[in-house]
């Protein structure tokens, strides 16, 4: 299969009961991302919306998902509360931010059983089978009804489920459920586009390793495993084990768990073969430098026209030593190349740092203090958003850079680094640059070096390339 277009896991916690639902013909709904190009976004915690406000007004335009469920929405049966959500979707209306939904179920009387997996302050659970297919359906019905005035229009089925915590059915039960909720999302809403449940950023690394086992290719397969795991090899005991050898490699993905990630990659791939899942939703939280091996697995195993977003991208670094220059320019490489590679949203998560999480450190890296002060990692992401804004994205592969070009009309932007030692860039009255982030200059020549910098001038990616000499 091939890939024209290429375009992120965490609990989500619910706002505060909020003051009587508002009418949702309040303000006319933002525009939708438009095809081809990308949109920089961010994940963020409801609670802290005051605290984010000042930042979430300078990514406006950009693009955010909220996670429901059906057993949080109707506790008591035939008495649904929308209040929590209605007030996620006005604030993201009024911020100019185009809202995405996960539909999950949970576990309640809609589902029976008991739940085996709580987590966080909300509860949350696993998701499970409905009881009454034909109730599910309508449920869904009344979200995409409800939300369409908002200005949703893509509906994600579920959230990881090649996570026992996030769903207890099996990859038949899944496919059975997403073709259901399929149909009543299309049926409520002809132009709203059903996704993915966003299979996990471990499952997709093993996804990568097989792929390319099972094509004979042995040693790029070890060394695309030890690329894409380096941060998390031995964080999961067996599951993520050290891998030398495609010996080593076979017996690792034996593990049961990551026999089950493979299992629902290709339950999602099925389901996007059909057509019964329009948009392939990825999550990503490892090293940037395994952004390439990941694109050459959704090149290959995503249909052609496909669009493939990145509802979470984030930087997993469990005890990770790195000062802010050097966590902000990895923010940078990992969501540029994404861009480069036809991603066409890129979601960061989590917004802001939060000190009260489970691990009680930052395992997962924030744009914003945990009070809503910018980071430099916030700055660089909020410069690139705006860069990225009506423009298109293609790769930079030439004269020792590397990165990714932004072009809107006639003027290019290159966000690029050394891809092996310092280039030097000449002084030109035609081109300005700087770090990104910051403003740009036509002063002197500028060296370009692991840390990656903004190239601004009229012209194409070709044009502008010229003058690196």
């Amino acid at each position: 299969m091939a890939l024209l277009a290429l375009a992120g896991c965490t609990s989500d916690p619910e706002p505060a009961p909020p003051a009587p639902s508002p009418q949702v013909t309040a303000s006319p709904p933002p525009a939708p991302p438009q095809g081809g190009r990308t949109v920089f976004g961010a994940h963020w915690d409801w609670n802290r919306y005051e605290q984010f406000t000042p930042f979430l007004r300078k990514i406006s335009g950009s693009a955010t998902y909220h996670e429901l469920s059906w057993c949080d929405i109707e506790r008591e049966q035939g008495r649904p509360d929308w209040s929590a959500v209605d007030r996620v979707a006005e604030r993201s209306r009024s911020l100019g931010i185009t809202l995405h939904l996960k539909i999950r179920t949970g576990v309640c009387w809609a589902t029976g059983g008991t739940a085996q997996h709580v987590r966080g302050t909300a509860n949350k659970t696993e998701s499970a089978m409905p009881r009454d297919l034909d109730a599910y359906k309508s449920f869904v019905d009344s979200v995409v009804r409800r939300y369409a005035p908002y200005g949703v229009r893509e509906y994600a089925v579920e959230n990881e489920v090649n996570a026992p915590q996030y769903w207890a059915g099996s990859p038949a039960d899944y496919t059975t459920l997403v073709t259901a909720a399929a149909a009543a999302i299309r049926a409520a809403d002809p132009d709203a586009r059903v996704v993915d449940s966003g299979i996990s950023s471990v499952a997709y690394g093993w996804g990568v390793a097989d792929r390319l086992l099972q094509a004979g290719r042995q040693d790029e397969a070890v060394r695309a495993y030890n690329a894409y795991f380096q941060r998390r090899i031995g964080t999961r005991g067996k599951q993520i084990p050290p891998v030398s050898t495609p010996a080593d490699l076979r017996a690792a993905l034996a593990v049961a768990q990551n026999a089950r990630n493979l299992e629902y990659l290709a339950a999602t791939e099925r389901l996007l073969d059909g057509k019964v899942v329009d948009v392939r939703q990825v999550h990503f939280y490892e090293h940037w430098s395994a952004v390439p091996d990941l694109l050459g697995y959704l090149s290959a195993q995503t249909p052609a026209g496909t669009p493939v977003e990145a509802w979470e991208v984030g930087q997993f670094w469990r005890d990770g030593d790195g000062d802010a220059a050097s966590r902000s320019a990895e923010m940078v490489k990992a969501v540029a190349l994404l861009a480069a590679g036809g991603v066409r949203e890129v979601i960061w998560l989590p917004l802001a740092y939060n000190p009260a999480n489970r691990q009680s450190s930052e395992v997962r890296y924030g744009l914003l203090d945990p009070d809503g002060k910018e980071r430099t990692a916030g700055q660089m992401l909020a410069a690139l958003a705006a860069l990225a804004q009506g423009a298109t994205a293609e790769p930079v592969r030439d004269k020792g850079l590397a990165g990714t070009a932004f072009r809107r009309g006639g003027e290019t932007a290159l966000v690029v680094w050394a891809a092996a030692g310092p280039v030097t860039v000449p002084a030109s009255a035609a081109l300005k640059s700087g770090p990104v982030g910051a403003a740009a200059t036509r002063d002197g020549a500028v060296e370009v070096a692991a840390d990656p910098v903004v190239l601004r001038g009229k012209g194409t990616p070709a044009d502008l390339l010229k003058t690196v000499g």
